[in-house]
């Protein structure tokens, strides 16, 4: 009876003593895994291109270190209060070149012009601010062409018909019944869309200068197009 006491009690222990290694094991490769990661900002849920960027809008994820970039961001203090160039993905990277300050407004080189209606000839709908815009001439005589060689225009700021300023949509009952960042994107769109009254565009002077010498004329006006770069889903 005492022999199997003393076996039973040696088996017990010899458990004890397994599990108290093995957890020491796993102890150990939870550290190491902890310190072969990085903490990256992520967006909360998806966030629409326009948008500053507030604290409760991003979380933090590990990343193995071997696919950390220099362009991902690690600090809060990095992310919150910038602007989103392109929308985000739920749980994607924020990465330096997707966000900016104050991205409406000119650079040095350039100016917020105003084009005036009589320059036009047609807008895309749905054009919203901080949008990248394609500029062609369409001229009387039926020549047409792409203007500022290949070049795309940011959009400083859009007024409808009803002159009320086209931006992102702050709250959306269509968005609500749409699953997935890309529908998301496209709903924006859909949502945006509407008839363009006045479009401010940052140009550099002499592309301004070029666009009055080659409509004030009336001879030609513009064709101004969305250009799908201004939205770029992640696959």
């Amino acid at each position: 009876m005492n022999r199997r006491r003393s076996l039973l009690i040696s088996l017990v222990a010899a458990v004890m003593a397994g599990l108290l290694v093995y957890g020491v094991y796993v102890m150990q490769v939870n550290q190491v895994e902890l310190q072969q990661t990085v903490q990256i900002a992520v967006p909360k849920d998806f966030i629409r291109a326009g948008v500053l960027i507030r604290e409760d809008m991003v979380e933090f994820k590990a990343v193995q270190k071997g696919s950390y970039t220099e362009g991902m961001m690690t600090k809060l203090t990095e992310v919150v209060g910038l602007e989103t160039l392109i929308p985000l993905g739920k749980q994607e990277p924020i990465l330096k070149w997707k966000v900016n300050r104050y991205h409406l407004l000119p650079n040095e080189q350039q100016a917020t012009f105003q084009i005036p209606k009589e320059y036009l000839l047609s807008v895309s709908n749905g054009i919203r601010a901080g949008d990248r815009v394609r500029i062609y001439l369409s001229g009387a005589d039926g020549s047409s062409r792409r203007l500022f060689d290949e070049k795309e225009i940011t959009v400083a700021s859009v007024k409808s018909s009803a002159n009320v300023e086209v931006d992102n949509p702050k709250s959306s009952n269509l968005l609500s019944k749409v699953e997935g960042d890309k529908e998301k994107m496209y709903a924006s769109r859909l949502e945006a869309n509407g008839a363009i009254d006045q479009i401010n565009l940052n140009l550099a002077e002499s592309e301004w200068l070029q666009i009055d010498q080659l409509c004030s004329s009336k001879k030609a006006k513009l064709v101004i197009a969305f250009s799908s770069s201004s939205i770029l889903a992640e696959e």
